[in-house]
């Protein structure tokens, strides 16, 4: 099949990934636009996930400041000072930034959440799934637990920019486009209020 160049550009606008790994996502998806996009999302977590060993060597700090009383600070790391020289890479930790500042998260990832957090939060919804049906109680647990802590974890959290994203979408998607681990280090949030 004969992919357009605009049909490729369109797709590249869209995504951020290169026009050689568009157009064969386009032709593997006989030129779907939708099928293309699912194509290069499962690629991009494929890819991070071959790069989860790589040694982070450098990165870039982005910082965002909302009207002087919040503001956040995210370490966004990458394996070579070229990676994280790149202008669309400080723009990538900016608005992470921003995120940081919008959603105030509490962990980074879901092995930050302690035993004891985790302890509490099952007490409360135990108490709340105790007029349930016996075989039904773990599921609903298990759901309330994940719902109650995905708000609070900052790679699980919906995009503020796109709500079909998360935020570990997004470093997936960095690790495809600029070929390397990216990852976030740390984070901070201030608040005047």
């Amino acid at each position: 099949m004969d992919i357009s160049l605009d049909i490729v550009k369109e797709l590249r606008d869209k995504t951020g990934v290169s026009i050689m790994q568009c157009k064969k996502a386009l032709e593997e998806a006989g030129g779907d636009m939708a099928q293309a996009e699912v194509i290069l999302k499962k690629r991009s977590g494929a890819a991070a996930d071959k790069k989860a060993d790589r040694e982070l060597g450098a990165g870039a700090i982005g910082s965002y400041v909302h009207d002087g009383v919040v503001g956040s600070m995210v370490l966004l790391s990458s394996e070579t000072d070229f990676v994280s020289k790149n202008t669309e890479f400080g723009e990538l930790a900016r608005l992470i930034a921003m995120h940081v500042a919008a959603t105030n998260p509490a962990y980074l990832s879901s092995d930050e959440i302690s035993e004891e957090a985790k302890e509490a939060a099952m007490t409360v919804f135990k108490e709340e799934v105790k007029d349930k049906p016996a075989e039904m109680q773990e599921k609903i647990l298990e759901g309330k637990m994940a719902s109650y802590f995905k708000d609070q974890v900052l790679l699980d959290q919906s995009y503020i920019r796109d709500e079909t994203k998360t935020v570990r979408d997004l470093l997936n998607e960095a690790s495809q486009k600029f070929g390397e681990r990216v990852e976030i280090s740390k984070f901070a949030r201030f608040s005047a209020r």
